[in-house]
């Protein structure tokens, strides 16, 4: 069986090394130095037991996808794509997975925000994508990748039917790898938790520059973080979604516990002069909030303030 993993940052390279440990062919897909680092290097993991473990670059394969068209020898090899990349790259990922799945392949988007997987089964249809959310939380810098709190993947097909085959066979593997994959029936709930979770921890994190462990160290931090959540669930239950304050806070409070010495994605892309994901995660939460009539002024602050200094440090 052979697995591909598209964008090896922090979670794709979660992915990357704990599916080193399965019995599958692997193939990375990066671009530029990501890639580049994966061919010469391999891929340093830090666990959160405190190992620090060296992939080699022989336990994969690895394409540059800023090196040309996919190569003939992947094209159609592929039983899984798990996407991993930034929102933003999900149109030409979406291409990627539908030159490299076979025809039984079947995809899988843990990527934050909502509405990827949607996207990718426009590409590959409806029957071969799956939704998925995952509690895994790392960041990365240049020593590695550092997985600071093990978590479950949640995985759901996009019309609600139980899982096929070859998804039997995604959660095998994702099994053996010893990553826990659940399946749910409703993988939209799923979603929304994910996304709520993210809106009350990356944008509040990254303005203030802390680790998420710092918005239960400020009253006033964790207030904020409260707040956009609650704004940001009632948009959710506008769009039909059954979920209440109190769970979502006391899923909140474990996340941000669980995870505390972590860099929020967010803030590492902030860091790094890279683009963030801001319009997937709080925008999207604006634009179902405008199509249901439900106003979202915190969100479009936090968008605008993350947009700013997301914008300042693309002109530095």
């Amino acid at each position: 069986m052979r697995v591909a993993i598209l964008g090896i940052g922090s979670i794709g390279g979660v992915f990357l090394s704990s599916l080193s440990n399965a019995d599958v062919d692997l193939l990375a897909i990066s671009r530029g130095p990501t890639a580049q680092s994966l061919i010469s290097e391999g891929l340093i993991i830090h666990t959160p037991e405190g190992a620090i473990e060296a992939i080699p670059p022989e336990r994969f394969e690895v394409y540059d996808s800023e090196s040309g068209p996919v190569p003939e020898n992947i094209v159609g090899s592929c039983d899984i794509a798990i996407v991993c990349g930034k929102s933003y790259s999900t149109p030409i990922l979406s291409q990627i997975v539908g030159d490299i799945l076979s025809d039984r392949g079947v995809a899988l988007s843990v990527q934050n925000g909502m509405g990827h997987a949607q996207h990718i089964s426009s590409r590959v249809g409806k029957t071969r994508t799956l939704g998925g959310a995952t509690t895994h939380g790392a960041w990365r810098d240049k020593d590695g990748t550092h997985w600071v709190g093990r978590g479950s993947i949640t995985i759901g097909s996009l019309d609600g039917n139980p899982p096929s085959n070859s998804a039997k066979a995604l959660l095998k593997v994702l099994e053996d790898a010893e990553l826990s994959p659940i399946w749910v029936d409703d993988i939209n709930t799923s979603s929304w938790e994910k996304l709520l979770i993210n809106v009350a921890i990356n944008p509040i994190c990254s303005i203030s520059g802390v680790r998420n462990g710092a918005l239960l160290e400020s009253p006033g931090l964790w207030d904020q973080s409260l707040s956009v959540l609650e704004e940001s669930l009632t948009v959710a239950r506008a769009s039909g979604i059954n979920l209440t304050f109190e769970e979502m806070q006391e899923t909140l409070l474990e996340v941000v516990q669980s995870t505390s010495d972590n860099r929020c994605s967010m803030l590492q892309d902030l860091m790094s002069g890279r683009r963030t994901e801001i319009d997937s995660i709080c925008g999207y939460v604006i634009m179902m909030g405008e199509g249901l009539g439900v106003p979202t002024p915190l969100n479009s602050m936090l968008r605008a303030l993350v947009r700013g200094i997301d914008d300042s440090s693309q002109l530095d």
